[in-house]
């Protein structure tokens, strides 16, 4: 893989990791205020394009939604998906 591209990559990852966790723990805090909530949409988005690891592992630290299937489910899945892609990606441009 080219080095240009696998600087983007990372520089994205790291910028959809940390708003995706960013965005859960805001949630949370906002659940607890009784506060306006972020979508349930949106932070799935957040996961499906790149922040699923770091939403994951936020959302299990600070154990909000835990006990929402969909998330338990999906954000996992959303982990292997991109697990796979960053693979394939790099054995393609290899």
């Amino acid at each position: 893989m080219p080095e240009t591209v696998r600087t983007v990559l990372a520089v994205y990852l790291a910028a959809i990791n940390i708003t995706a966790a960013v965005a859960a723990c805001a949630d949370k805090r906002r659940a607890i205020r009784g506060r306006w909530r972020i979508p349930e949409r949106t932070l799935l988005l957040l996961g499906f394009f790149g922040g699923a690891a770091g939403e994951l592992l936020a959302m299990l630290l600070i154990r909000h939604k835990t006990k929402h299937a969909k998330f338990m489910v999906l954000l996992p899945l959303f982990c292997l998906l991109h697990a796979a892609l960053l693979i394939w990606l790099a054995l393609t441009l290899a």
